[in-house]
C-alpha cells in the first residue's frame, strides 16, 4: 500500500479500506514527517531526499560540494560510485564526507585542480531495509576562454548597404551572455534596423552614416565565474551615397526558403529571422497548420524572434516569417519538430504493507521517443538482484502478493531516451502496526459561533484502522450530515452552534488492536462592537472623541485597539484612552484622517472606523442645520402578552422639527443583531402602544426623522420576552415529488426562528393516496424541510399536507395539496411509425401514442431518433451521429426538417418522461428523392491558346442524386465591360474537362457553370478568362495628347491612351531647369487625368505621364506655368463696380432667356426629347451644342442615330443610352473631363456594368432627363 496524505475534503468511506498506512497531521495535503515518538521504534528504508543536479557545473575557484542526503530508520550509510566504479573517499585527503549525511566536499582551494574531479558520480544510502541511489551527477568545472587574437580590418561601405558585424564567442561552460556595446562600456542601441541575432551578430538591415564608429566591440559574459571576455573592436565607415537605390527584402538568417528546428519539450522554442532591404523591412510570424498560442507566445529584438514557453508535441509543425517593405515581400518557412526527454506520467510512491498483503509499484514515464523502463532493486538491475517469490515485474508495474518482512525493500524505477532519463525511489516497507492515535488526548478546541470546528484525530497503523467518532460518554457513531468526517481522520462540524459543546471521542480499529482519544469543543460567542466611532467634523483647537462598545463572550478577554490610517497612535500626550473612548485634544490639521478602533481575543477580532475632518474655526458660529440627535431614556411600560408601550425623550431637531419618529425591534432570541421595522409615529408623540408576537425576546430602538435626514439610532431598550404561543401558521410551498420509482419526497419551508410563536418547533408530516381509501399517515420531523416516503407505488397521486406544532400546540389545520411519487421510465414503445416524403428535404412521420398507464410519468413528449446511411468508409465507425427532434405533449405526429436529398434514413420514436426516455420503436426506413445539385467544387481555365480555352471541374461536393449533364453559357465581354451574345452548351455528366475552340484572340470571357439532376439546375459557379494575343496584331502603347490647365497653386492634367488595358499611370513632374530629381505621383486606377496640388505660385513646371508595367513607357514632356500670387485677392470684389456691372448684365440676359423659352412652350416648340414618340424606341442622349452646351433639337438626320453597342464616348460628347450615372470611382473611364480646384472630375464620363446573363441584354426603359443632366454637372 501507498503513503500518502489523501484529499482534504473526501469523505471517509462506510467500508474498509486495506492496504494503506496513514501518516497526518490535522488535514494537511502534504507529506508530514513522523512523530518523533513513533520513529524510536518504526523502521523504515531510505529515500533520497536532497542531492545535487544532473548536470552539474562548478566553479573551479571554490570547493566542490556534492549533495546526498537521505533518510530513513536506522539511519543510512553512504557510499559513492565516480565513472561507474566505486569511489574510495578514504584514499584521497582531499575528500570529506560530511557527518550524518553523504554530501561530499572536496577542497580544491588549497590545492589541486577541478579538471582533476570531472567525472559521473553516484549516491547511494542504505540501511537494513533496503538501499536508496540518487542520479547520476555529472560534475564539470565551468569554463571562460579567451577570444582568439586577430586582426580586424575596418569595414568602409555606402549608406543603404546592409552589414553583418560577427561576434563569434568562444566556446564555453555554460554557454556566454553575448551584448554590444562601445568603448564607454554603453550599450549600442538597437532598433527594427539594427539588432543582435541569437548567435551573437549585429545585424544591419541597411546602414546610415550615423552608424560610422570605430568601437564596435563584442562582449561575452560567462555568469559562472562572473568574468567579462572582450572581441577586438570592429570600425565601420559608412559613406553617403549620392542615391540609395531602394530593394525588396532578402534574408540574412537563416539562409535559404526553408530551415528546420529540433526543440525539447518544456524548454522555450526560439525562432529567428533578420532581412535586408531598403526600406527597413518589417517582420511577421504565423503558423501554417494552426495558429500561434496566445498566453505562452512573445516576440522579441523587434519582432525578429519568436519566443514560445513551455513548448509541447503540439508545437511542433511549420512556422513561417514574413519580411516586407514597400518594394516586396519574401518568405521562409521553419519546420519545428518537439522531442521531449522522459517526463513522469506517474512516478513510483512509497508503498506500506502488512504482512499478508498485496500492493502494486507503477512507474509510468512519457517522451519522444517512448523512453524504455527499466527495475532496479536496492541499486542492483533487477535481473540480477535476489529473487522475491512475493515479486512479480509487469513492464511498468511490479506486482507484489503475499508480501512478508523481507520483502522491504528499495526499489529504482529508470525512464530513458536518446534525450535524457529519469530515476525514480520508491521503497517497500512491511510493517504490522496496532493503531495509534497522534494527536495529544484530552485537546481543548475553542470556536467562535456559527463558524466551522475541526477536530484532529492524527492515527498510525497497518492495515490501516478505521476512524469512528462519538459525541459524550453513549450514542452511536457520527455519521454524515451535520458532520464531515475526512479520511485523514479529522472531524468536521461546518457550523458549530452552542449545543455542538462536550466531549468527543476517536477511535481507531485494526486487526491488531484499537485506541482511542478524547477532545473537548467549547463554543464561545462572537465578539461584537454594539457602539462603533462615528464620523466627526471639528475645528482646529478643540477636543473630539470616538467611542468603541464591544460585547464579547464572557470567557474570553478582549484587547482594543486604536489605529490612525491602519498605523499606530501618535505618541503624544494628546491622545488618551479611557475605557470605550479615545479622546483627542487640541485638534491639529494633521490629526485629520481614519480611526479604527480593533477588538482582538484569542478567537477572533472585529473592528470599525470613523473618519475625523478637521476645519477652520469660524469667528461667529451659524446655525447648525442637521439631522436630529437620536432620542435616548428609551422606558418599557403596560407590559402585557401580545402587547407593550414605549417612550422616549426627543433629541435636538437641529433647528429642523422633527416630523416623525421610526421604531425598530431586534429579536435577540432568533436574529440577534438585526433590527426589523416595527411602526412610524408622527413628530409629535413620544409613545407608542407596540403589538408583540409569541415567543420573541424584544429590544426597540427610535430614530428621529426631519427634512434632512433620519437621526442614528437611540440605544436599545430593555429586553423583554413574550410568552410562547402555538404556531399560528403553517409552512410554504409544501411538494410532493418522487427522486426514485419507489418514494416519494415531501419538501416545504420550513418557518423561522420568529414564526415558531414557541420552542420545540417541529413539523406533523401527513400523506395518503389520492385514488384510494387509505387513512393519512403522519409522522412528526424536527425543524427540518424535507421528509421521504419509501416503498411506494410508482407514480401515484398522493394528497400531502404539513402542519408546524412546538411545546405549546399544534397550528391551525393545514391545506392539502397533491403531488406524485417517483417516475421511472417508459414501458411500451409508440407503435404504428410510419413515414411520408413529404420532398426531398422533408418528411412527416405519424405514430400511435402509447397507454397512459405505461409512461409511469408525466408525459413530456415523443423523440425521433432518425440518422442516414453513412458511406462505405464511415460505415465502419462504430458510432453513427444521430439527430434527435422532440415534439412536447401528446403530439402523434411530426415533421424532420433539412434532410439530405436523394439519401436513405432510418428513425424509431420514443416516448419521453421526467426521468427519461422509453423503449424504442422499431426502425422504419424511408427514402428521401433527388434535389437540385450544388455547384460545382472547382471551376479553372487552362492552357489558354489564340482561339481556345479549356475548362477543368471537380463535381459538386453535394450532387443530391445522379448528375444527367452540366450546362455551359459563356459570352465575351469588351474594353468597356459590355457583355457579348451567351453561348449555351450542353456537357455529358462523366466530362471533367471540355476544350472551347474557334474563339476571338485576345478576348476576354465570361462562364457561367452549373450541373443537372433530374431534378433540376444547381447552383451556377462563373469564372473570367482571356484568348492569348495575336502577336502580329498587337498596338504598341501610346499616351498623347498631353494637355495642363494651371491655377495659382494647382494644375489638371489629361491625357490620351491606346494600348493593352488594365495599366496603371503615373505623373511625374518637376521645376523647369532644376537638377532635383523628377518627383512622381501614382494615379488611382487607369483613369487618363490627374491633379496636382501644392504648386509654387509663378512658377514654369515641366510634366509627363507614363505607365506602370513590363513595357513601361512615357508621353513627351509639357511644359506650364501657375498663376502668380495676385495681392488683389484681399479686395473685396463684391464692391467692385466692374463686378456689379458684370452682375447686372447676367441677370437681365437670364430673364430674356426665360421669357423667350416661356413664349415658345405657349406655341408648342420643340424639345431635345420627343418623349410620346421616344416611349417605345430605343432611346438616347442627343449630343451638346458647342457653343452654350444646352441640349440640340431632336434629329432622324444619319449623323445622329444611336451608337453602336460596345462603341466608346464619341468626342463631339455624347453619351449613350447604356452609359451609368454612377460614380467615376467606380470605372474609371473619364475622358474630355474638367477638373476643379482640388482635381476632382467634373464633366461627362462612361462605363458600363456588367450585366447577368439573359436573353435580352438591352433595356427598353427610357433615360431620365434627371440623369441625362448628371452626366453633364
Amino acid at each position: 500500500m501507498q503513503l500518502k496524505i489523501m484529499p482534504k475534503k473526501k469523505r471517509l468511506s462506510a467500508g474498509r479500506v486495506p492496504l494503506i498506512l496513514f501518516l497526518c497531521q490535522m488535514i494537511s495535503a502534504l507529506d508530514v514527517p513522523l512523530d518523533s515518538k513513533l520513529l524510536d521504534d518504526l523502521v523504515q528504508p531510505p529515500t533520497i531526499t536532497q542531492q545535487s543536479p544532473k548536470d552539474y557545473i562548478i566553479d573551479p575557484r571554490e570547493n566542490i560540494v556534492i549533495q546526498c542526503e537521505a533518510k530513513g530508520k536506522p539511519p543510512p550509510s553512504f557510499s559513492w560510485t565516480r565513472n561507474g566504479t566505486h569511489f574510495d573517499i578514504d584514499k584521497d585527503p582531499l575528500v570529506t564526507m560530511k557527518a550524518g549525511s553523504g554530501t561530499l566536499i572536496i577542497n580544491i582551494m588549497s590545492e589541486g585542480k577541478a579538471e582533476t574531479y570531472e567525472g559521473v558520480y553516484q549516491c547511494t544510502a542504505r540501511n537494513e531495509r533496503g538501499a536508496a541511489i540518487s542520479n547520476n551527477i555529472v560534475v564539470r568545472p565551468s569554463r571562460s576562454p579567451l577570444w582568439t587574437k586577430e586582426k580586424l580590418e575596418p569595414l568602409t561601405l555606402r549608406s543603404g548597404q546592409s552589414l553583418v558585424l560577427p561576434c563569434r564567442p568562444p566556446i564555453g561552460l555554460p554557454p556566454a551572455i553575448i551584448f554590444w556595446m562601445d568603448n564607454s562600456f554603453q550599450r549600442l542601441p538597437q532598433s527594427e534596423r539594427v539588432s543582435q541575432g541569437l548567435n551573437g551578430d549585429l545585424y544591419f538591415s541597411n546602414v546610415l552614416p550615423e552608424d560610422s564608429r570605430e568601437d564596435y566591440i563584442c562582449y561575452a559574459r560567462f555568469n559562472h565565474t562572473q568574468t567579462i571576455q572582450q572581441k577586438q573592436p570592429i570600425s565601420v565607415k559608412v559613406i553617403l551615397a549620392k542615391s540609395s537605390r531602394e530593394r525588396p527584402p532578402t534574408f540574412l538568417t537563416p539562409e535559404g526558403n526553408a530551415s528546420n528546428k529540433e526543440e525539447l519539450r518544456g524548454n522555450v522554442l526560439s525562432l529567428e529571422c533578420i532581412a535586408e532591404g531598403l526600406p527597413t523591412p518589417v517582420i511577421y510570424w504565423i503558423k501554417e497548420d494552426g495558429t500561434l498560442p496566445i498566453n505562452r507566445t512573445f516576440y522579441r529584438n523587434f519582432q525578429k524572434t519568436l519566443q514560445i514557453i513551455q513548448v509541447s508535441e503540439a508545437d511542433s509543425g511549420k512556422y513561417q516569417c514574413i519580411a516586407k517593405n514597400a518594394l516586396g515581400v519574401i518568405h521562409h518557412t521553419i519546420s519545428v519538430t518537439v522531442k521531449a526527454a522522459p517526463y513522469w506520467i506517474m512516478a513510483p510512491q512509497n508503498l506500506v504493507l502488512s504482512p499478508g498483503e498485496n500492493g502494486s509499484l507503477i512507474c509510468r514515464a512519457n517522451g519522444n521517443p517512448k523512453p524504455r523502463i527499466s527495475w532496479l532493486s536496492n541499486g542492483v538491475p533487477i535481473e540480477i538482484a535476489p529473487d522475491d517469490p512475493s515479486r512479480k515485474i509487469n513492464g511498468d508495474t511490479i506486482i507484489f502478493s503475499s508480501v512478508q518482512e523481507r520483502s522491504s525493500a528499495v526499489y529504482q524505477c529508470n525512464a530513458s531516451n536518446e534525450y535524457g532519463y529519469l530515476l525514480g525511489n520508491a521503497f517497500v516497507n512491511v510493517l504490522a502496526e496496532p493503531p495509534r492515535i497522534l494527536t495529544s488526548a484530552n485537546t481543548l478546541y475553542q470556536v467562535i459561533a456559527n463558524r466551522p470546528a475541526l477536530l484532529d484525530c492524527a492515527f498510525f497503523g497497518s492495515p490501516m484502522p478505521i476512524i469512528e467518532w462519538f459525541k459524550g460518554t453513549k450514542g452511536s457513531a457520527l455519521r454524515e450530515d451535520p458532520y464531515v468526517l475526512h479520511e485523514n481522520g479529522t472531524l468536521e462540524i461546518p457550523v458549530a452552534q452552542k449545543d455542538s459543546t462536550g466531549t468527543y471521542t476517536c477511535v481507531a480499529r485494526n486487526k491488531l488492536g484499537m485506541a482511542k482519544n478524547e477532545v473537548h469543543l467549547e463554543i464561545k460567542d462572537p465578539t461584537r462592537i454594539v457602539k462603533q466611532p462615528e464620523y466627526a467634523v471639528v475645528q482646529r483647537g478643540s477636543t473630539v472623541s470616538f467611542e468603541c462598545k464591544v460585547k464579547h463572550d464572557h470567557t474570553l478577554i478582549p484587547t482594543v485597539t486604536w489605529l490612525k490610517d491602519n498605523g499606530e497612535l501618535p505618541s503624544d500626550g494628546r491622545f488618551t484612552i479611557d475605557k470605550d473612548h479615545l479622546v483627542v485634544a487640541d485638534v491639529s490639521d494633521n490629526d485629520g484622517g481614519t480611526y479604527t478602533c480593533v477588538a482582538n481575543t484569542t478567537l477572533d477580532n472585529v473592528s470599525a472606523s470613523a473618519v475625523l475632518s478637521v476645519v477652520a474655526p469660524t469667528p461667529t458660529p451659524a446655525p447648525i442645520y442637521d439631522v436630529p440627535n437620536p432620542p435616548f431614556d428609551l422606558e418599557l411600560t403596560d407590559q402585557l402578552d401580545k402587547s407593550v408601550q414605549l417612550s422616549w425623550t426627543p433629541g435636538d431637531d437641529n433647528n429642523s422639527p422633527i416630523t416623525k419618529f421610526v421604531i425598530e425591534y431586534e429579536d435577540a432570541m432568533h436574529e440577534a443583531g438585526l433590527w426589523h421595522h416595527q411602526t412610524e409615529v408622527p413628530g409629535t408623540q413620544t409613545t407608542a402602544q407596540l403589538k408583540l408576537s409569541p415567543y420573541v425576546n424584544y429590544s426597540f430602538r427610535v430614530m428621529a426623522e426631519n427634512s434632512l435626514g433620519r437621526s442614528l439610532p437611540s440605544e436599545a431598550s430593555e429586553q423583554y420576552l413574550t410568552k410562547a404561543a402555538e404556531p399560528d401558521k403553517n409552512p410554504m410551498t409544501v411538494e410532493g415529488l418522487g427522486s426514485e420509482p419507489d418514494n416519494l419526497v415531501i419538501t416545504w419551508q420550513p418557518l423561522n426562528g420568529f414564526e415558531s410563536n414557541g420552542p420545540g418547533l417541529q413539523y406533523k408530516v401527513s400523506w395518503r393516496q389520492k385514488d384510494g381509501d387509505d387513512e393519512w399517515t403522519s409522522v412528526v420531523v424536527a425543524n427540518v424541510s424535507k421528509y421521504i416516503v419509501s416503498g411506494t407505488p410508482t407514480f401515484v397521486p398522493y394528497l400531502i399536507k404539513v402542519q408546524a406544532l412546538n411545546d405549546v400546540g399544534f397550528a391551525p389545520e393545514p391545506a392539502v395539496v397533491m403531488g406524485h411519487s417517483g417516475e421511472d421510465l417508459p414501458m411500451v414503445a409508440p407503435g404504428n411509425v410510419h413515414v411520408t416524403v413529404v420532398n426531398s428535404t422533408l418528411a412527416e412521420v405519424h405514430w400511435d401514442p402509447v397507454p397512459l398507464k405505461s409512461v409511469r410519468g408525466h408525459l413530456q413528449g415523443y423523440r425521433i431518433y432518425y440518422w442516414t446511411d453513412q458511406n462505405s468508409s464511415k460505415r465502419n465507425r462504430r458510432h453513427i451521429e444521430k439527430k434527435i427532434l422532440t415534439f412536447q405533449g401528446s403530439k402523434t405526429h411530426g415533421m424532420l426538417p433539412g434532410l439530405e436529398p436523394f439519401s436513405h434514413y432510418t428513425l424509431n420514436v420514443r416516448v419521453v418522461n421526467g426521468k427519461g426516455e422509453g423503449p424504442a420503436s422499431p426502425d422504419r426506413v424511408f427514402h428521401t428523392p433527388e434535389g437540385v445539385p450544388s455547384a460545382p467544387s472547382s471551376l479553372k481555365i487552362v492552357n489558354p491558346t489564340l482561339d481556345s480555352l479549356t475548362l477543368e471541374w471537380d463535381p459538386p461536393s453535394h450532387p443530391n442524386g445522379i448528375l444527367t449533364e452540366y450546362t455551359l453559357k459563356y459570352q465575351p465581354i469588351n474594353s468597356t465591360h459590355e457583355l457579348g451574345p451567351l453561348v449555351d452548351l450542353k456537357i455529358p455528366a462523366n466530362k471533367t474537362r471540355w476544350t472551347l475552340k474557334n474563339l476571338n484572340f485576345s478576348t476576354r470571357y465570361k462562364f457561367y457553370f452549373y450541373a443537372q439532376t433530374s431534378a433540376g439546375s444547381g447552383s451556377q459557379i462563373t469564372e473570367e478568362a482571356v484568348t492569348t494575343v495575336d502577336e502580329g496584331k498587337m498596338v504598341n502603347p501610346r499616351i498623347s495628347k498631353l494637355t495642363v490647365a494651371a491655377a495659382e497653386t494647382y494644375a489638371n492634367i489629361s491625357w490620351e491612351y491606346e494600348g493593352p488595358e488594365h495599366v496603371n499611370f503615373y505623373v511625374e513632374y518637376g521645376v523647369v531647369g532644376s537638377k532635383e530629381e523628377w518627383r512622381k505621383e501614382i494615379v488611382n486606377g487607369s483613369r487618363s487625368f490627374f491633379g496636382l496640388k501644392g504648386l509654387m505660385p509663378g512658377t514654369a513646371y515641366k510634366v509627363r505621364v507614363g505607365a506602370e508595367g513590363d513595357s513601361g513607357f512615357v508621353s513627351s514632356e509639357d511644359v506650364f506655368e501657375t498663376g502668380p500670387a495676385m495681392a488683389s485677392r484681399q479686395v473685396d470684389i463684391a464692391t467692385q463696380g466692374w463686378f456689379i456691372g458684370l452682375m447686372c448684365a447676367v441677370a437681365l440676359l437670364i430673364l430674356i432667356l426665360l421669357i423667350v423659352c416661356f413664349i415658345r412652350r405657349n406655341k408648342g416648340g420643340k424639345y431635345p426629347v420627343k418623349e410620346k414618340e421616344d416611349a417605345h424606341a430605343d432611346p438616347e442622349i442627343q449630343p451638346m451644342k458647342e457653343d452654350d452646351g444646352t441640349f440640340g433639337e431632336y434629329s432622324d438626320a444619319e449623323d445622329h442615330k444611336p451608337l453602336k453597342k460596345g462603341s466608346r464616348t464619341p468626342s463631339d460628347r455624347t453619351v449613350k443610352k447604356e452609359d451609368s450615372d454612377d460614380s467615376l470611382v467606380d470605372y474609371g473611364e473619364g475622358v474630355n473631363g474638367q477638373f476643379n480646384e482640388d482635381g476632382s472630375f467634373i464633366g461627362q464620363y462612361s462605363g458600363k456594368k456588367e450585366k447577368e446573363p439573359a436573353e435580352g441584354n438591352e433595356s427598353s426603359e427610357a433615360p431620365s432627363p434627371v440623369n441625362a443632366m448628371n452626366s453633364f454637372v
